[in-house]
């Protein structure tokens, strides 16, 4: 079996700012696992380093390190291959990669879609939030409107940029009282400010904020003090966090996770310690949306998932439309 592996560049329909920059575009890895002349498994590894800190190049180093497992593996299960990929290399941005791809040449093999084999009764569609970034609160409340007009439910305003106590009044406005309204402060402030914004704001009706500041015990010492449901974003890569109890939700990405498998553990896991799990994207391409809205799909009950972000890119989604604020389940055999 041959691993393929190609470079693709998304390009934003407009710039993503967030407390950590601004993206104008996405790079990631399309990987192929090849038998024969046919494609049997696609999958995608997409490092974020402003985010992550993981580097396309050091994504590329690991897919690297597990091209000769891939080659001489015919005989291992795709669980035994992974496990002799994560000893090659344990970097869960180039391992999701090679899980996505296994879950998609067993759905193949098997004639069904992937959340089929993790469940026997899988959603048929994942609610999704709609994402805003938008810097002034004449373009928030813009964009708010036209989610709600769409279906949406739930959207998430980027928040720690710019002012955000006008931008969210804008946004309520525009949205009306009944869709919910979460923030994402992406860790811009710290405990102080954290308290003080959210009190502020919390008379807006806010569903959630998430990582309003990075840490563990920052975290809990803002959720101690506020009363708006706090959720934990990017430090869930603390060893630790998951389980720690910081937060009342905990945001979830298959990248971080290592693919579809090591999502659903932590999923599990977040359940286990009382937090509410729910799944988000780093602006991934359409193999890790699907396989993320497979993960979603399997687990059920979840709040409305970040996996409507294919809508920012001026590329086509490949099928995965957000429709009334919600993505139908890819139902052919794989992800997609």
């Amino acid at each position: 079996m041959e691993l393929h592996v190609t470079e693709r560049s998304l390009r934003f329909r407009r710039p993503v700012v967030m407390a950590y920059g601004s993206l104008d575009e996405r790079r990631l890895f399309d990987v192929h696992l090849v038998e024969g002349d046919e494609i049997t498994g696609r999958g995608e590894a997409a490092p974020l380093e402003p985010y992550d800190g993981v580097s396309l190049e050091r994504a590329a180093a690991a897919l690297d390190a597990y091209r000769p497992i891939l080659e001489a593996g015919d005989d291992l299960t795709g669980g035994e291959l992974l496990d002799a990929c994560a000893a090659a290399d344990p970097l869960p941005q180039a391992l999701a990669a090679i899980d996505l791809a296994l879950w998609d040449r067993a759905g193949r093999r098997a004639g069904m879609p992937v959340a089929a084999m993790l469940t026997d009764d899988p959603a048929e569609e994942v609610a999704v939030n709609a994402t805003v970034t938008a810097l002034d609160a004449e373009a928030a409340a813009a964009a708010c409107g036209a989610a709600a007009d769409a279906g949406y439910r739930c959207v998430k305003l980027k928040v720690g940029v710019g002012d955000d106590v006008a931008r969210v009044a804008a946004a309520r406005d525009a949205l009306g009282p009944e869709p919910e309204l979460r923030l994402d402060a992406n860790g811009a402030w710290t405990v102080n400010e954290a308290v003080a914004i959210i009190g502020e704001l919390a008379s807006f009706g806010l569903e959630l904020v998430e990582e309003p500041v990075h840490g563990i015990e920052e975290l809990r010492a803002v959720r101690e003090h506020v009363a708006v449901r706090i959720a934990m974003d990017e430090t869930t890569s603390v060893p630790g966090a998951i389980a720690s109890q910081a937060a009342d939700a905990v945001c979830l990405k298959l990248t971080r996770c290592g693919g579809v498998s090591g999502l659903l553990a932590a999923a599990s896991l977040v359940r286990a310690h009382g937090a509410v799990a729910y799944i988000a994207s780093t602006f991934d391409g359409p193999v890790g949306i699907a396989g993320a809205l497979h993960a979603a799909a399997a687990l059920g009950g979840l709040p409305a998932c970040g996996l409507g972000t294919l809508a920012l890119f001026d590329t086509p989604d490949d099928g995965l439309s957000v429709v009334d604020g919600a993505v139908a389940l890819p139902d052919a055999p794989g992800l997609l």
